[in-house]
């Protein structure tokens, strides 16, 4: 049996092709076909196999495949409704039309150390009622029916939108944005950022496996700082990095993306597995000049790692991301002997008074830099065509299963980066 290695989905090919993330791309070709009739339907399928080399277990692994890798088994491919399992499990998956994932999108629940497992795609025509649970969620509210006042937005009621480019009336607490930004959660956390002139990312720490972001804020503006039955927002972020806020590295600071001409945000995917934010940042002024930021962020089922992957219309010499400072955090790295590596602190950082684990994984030859500056532990990268891209995390104590001692992150962390270095196989 031949087989072919997962192919890294990089997005502007800023990773060399030996090296993958959590997702895999897969290259299939048809090992076996039939036709069948069911209620009206043709349906059709294929066979592989996937294989861990890491003699540690995996758990709910990514897989990405593309449209033009189905094509050759099925055709138009776009068209069709897909049902991947595993054995007699059905595992849920998606269709993604937008994002950095385009194509079929499905999560591995599980792979044993050193192990090789069989995967059934079937692929039938017309829509089919399959009904996943929905273990992520993108979203987007902003309220209508009022108006801006001062650069306050009185009146009104919240309604969730698809898309906004912000108005020029909007800042910071205009009341306009509900939790001020887009946001976004797995079935472990959730996260969200601000959609003005700070930019700066924060985290939901959540104690349910449920969707919670519908709720938050509706109960009044900034409720989510107060402990709930679904948990509270655990992170300060002030005018620090937070948690992987999008930088750059200038006279020895962390400079968010602040001046700006304008912002657009897209809520591109919001799926049961798997969902996904498109920001453009028009304009933002730099020293030496002008450039447009564009950020994609995703997030899928039965992880806390968010990927974050950004392209600039400039060179930025100094890309930068980091995490707050806090003085009750322990700062954590890794050796640096594998593809990704990460800056992670630890301690009763939350705004519950309890423990929180935040990092960065990076990719290991991309770094320049680590630094500091007043307020924020900074990483610096090297522009390599403009590109960054890079995954971010948050482990509360609070959360079902949640990690509860310094030792129990760092392994995680370490179990994270190894897995991310070491990408699965894919068989045909």
């Amino acid at each position: 049996m031949r087989k072919r290695t997962g192919i890294v989905e990089v997005p502007k090919a800023q990773f060399p092709r030996c090296l993958s993330w959590l997702l895999v791309v897969v290259a299939l070709s048809c090992t076996r076909q039939k036709s069948m009739e069911n209620a009206g339907r043709s349906s059709e399928e294929v066979t592989f196999s996937v294989e861990n080399h890491l003699s540690v277990e995996r758990m709910n692994e990514k897989v990405v495949l593309s449209p033009g890798d189905l094509e050759g088994s099925f055709g138009d491919a776009g068209q069709l409704t897909y049902q991947v399992f595993m054995g007699e499990e059905e595992i849920p998956s998606q269709w993604n039309k937008h994002g950095p994932d385009q194509g079929l999108v499905f999560i591995l629940p599980k792979i044993e150390a050193n192990q090789t497992i069989e995967i059934n795609l079937k692929g039938s025509s017309g829509q089919l009622d399959l009904g996943y649970p929905k273990l992520t969620q993108a979203e987007l509210s902003h309220k209508f029916g009022g108006e801006f006042k001062n650069r306050e937005y009185i009146g009104g009621h919240f309604q969730n939108v698809t898309s906004l480019r912000v108005p020029p009336e909007h800042t910071d607490h205009s009341w306009f944005i509900r939790y001020e930004g887009p946001g976004w959660e797995s079935d472990l956390v959730g996260y969200r950022f601000y959609l003005d002139w700070r930019n700066g990312i924060d985290v939901f720490g959540k104690k349910v496996s449920t969707p919670v972001l519908q709720d938050v804020g509706q109960d009044g503006f900034d409720s989510y700082h107060e402990p709930a039955d679904w948990g509270m927002d655990i992170l300060k972020v002030g005018k620090t990095l937070g948690l992987g806020s999008i930088a750059t590295w200038e006279d020895g600071k962390a400079r968010r993306v602040d001046v700006t001409d304008s912002l657009y945000t897209e809520i591109t995917t919001n799926g049961p597995v798997y969902s996904s934010i498109l920001t453009k940042y028009y304009g933002w002024d730099l020293p030496s000049r002008k450039t447009d930021i564009t950020s994609e962020i995703s997030i899928h089922s039965g992880t806390r790692l968010s990927r974050v992957d950004l392209t600039s219309s400039e060179e930025i010499p100094n890309f930068a991301t980091g995490l707050i400072k806090d003085a009750k955090a322990q700062v954590l790295t890794s050796d640096d002997i594998l593809s990704f590596s990460y800056l992670a602190t630890y301690g009763p950082q939350s705004l519950a008074g309890d423990n929180l684990g935040i990092a960065i994984i990076y990719p290991t030859d991309r770094l320049t830099q680590v630094t500091a500056d007043d307020l924020s532990h900074v990483l610096v990268f090297n522009s390599n065509d403009n590109t960054l891209s890079y995954y971010l995390l948050a482990a509360w104590e609070q959360e079902k299963g949640g990690v509860q001692s310094k030792k129990e992150f760092e392994d995680y962390l370490n179990k994270e980066i190894e897995k991310l270095s070491s990408p699965l196989e894919i068989h045909k």
